[in-house]
């Protein structure tokens, strides 16, 4: 619960974007991953952001540049609904369950040749 701001250490949470769930209001199921030996979080619930919590959490990531984009602008005027969001993630869940290693694996994408290479040097054949 409450995943995305600092912890106690002042070290960040994670890397979750400051611009979409409102990090007091949002929860995780998170199951432990044989595969990788960690935890994986296989869905994502919460609130999202309001006007309030969208502006103290780019202030905090210090990404306030973002205020210029056209949904922040929307969200600011009052245009959009408030929602609330998330579900399971399928490709995590396929991946949990097929025990793979990467979500290439179950999923199609294009991907940094780096990141092929490092794949095919582990035997891990991506779609």
């Amino acid at each position: 619960m409450q995943i995305g701001g600092r912890l106690k250490s002042g070290e960040k949470h994670d890397g979750r974007a400051p611009d979409y769930d409102d990090w007091s209001l949002n929860g995780d199921i998170i199951v432990y991953n044989r595969v990788l030996e960690s935890g994986f979080e296989i869905s994502s619930m919460g609130i999202r952001v309001d006007r309030d919590s969208l502006l103290s959490q780019l202030k905090a990531e210090n990404a306030e540049d973002r205020l210029n984009f056209d949904f922040h602008k929307l969200l600011l005027s009052g245009a959009l609904p408030l929602t609330v969001g998330g579900g399971i993630g399928q490709s995590r869940l396929c991946m949990l369950l097929l025990q793979k290693a990467h979500i290439g694996e179950v999923q199609v994408s294009i991907w940094p040749e780096k990141e092929v290479q490092k794949c095919k040097s582990l035997g891990i054949a991506l779609l």
